[in-house]
């Protein structure tokens, strides 16, 4: 049942059409839901290296309207989508996907949930324990290609290029939870 659209040149659409508008494009999915066609878009305002996350302003209504609304004429007129569709835009929300080596920068200190594509040595496990691919804990830093998640106060160093998922975690306990943090996207 799988509708034969181009995922790289939709997202690479979205991508120029949302910088444009002063927007990231975070995620994008193609999805068959309910007997119907879907393509969910996670926007985002830009953060720059260096800049503490929460100088980046939330995502608002007037943002995914703004957004959608460009990004719906400009798949309209690329003929992009040759099948009836529903777009949805919206913020990437309390658990935001971290895709790239600059969204694990971004939220350095907080928690998430890594899952990597083939296992990873867990240093600090007992002996003879085998590898693993799911991981939690907190961001120490990404650099080099590679990002460090304390877990458990083991480091566990894993290649950005490895991780098949991953997305921050809402930390209910952290005083500073509240916007830039993992609550506050």
């Amino acid at each position: 049942m799988a509708q034969a659209v181009d995922i790289r040149g939709l997202e690479e659409l979205a991508r120029t059409v949302l910088a444009g508008l002063g927007y990231d494009l975070v995620e994008l999915e193609w999805k068959h839901e309910a007997g119907h066609w879907v393509l969910r878009v996670l926007i985002d305002h830009p953060w720059r290296p260096g800049q503490p996350p929460d100088a980046v302003p939330p995502v608002s209504l007037d943002d995914c309207t703004r957004a959608s609304r460009s990004l719906g004429a400009e798949i309209d007129v690329a003929e992009a989508i040759h099948v009836p569709f529903n777009l949805e835009v919206s913020s990437p929300g309390i658990n935001r996907p971290l895709k790239r080596e600059d969204d694990f920068r971004r939220f350095a200190g907080q928690k998430a949930k890594v899952r990597t594509r083939a296992p990873v040595p867990d240093p600090g496990a007992p002996p003879g324990a085998a590898p693993r691919r799911n991981f939690a804990g907190r961001l120490v830093r990404a650099e080099s290609g590679h990002l460090t998640l304390d877990v458990e106060g083991r480091l566990v160093d894993i290649p950005v290029t490895d991780v098949e998922r991953a997305n921050l975690v809402y930390d209910f306990q952290s005083p500073g939870a509240g916007r830039g943090t993992a609550a506050g996207e």
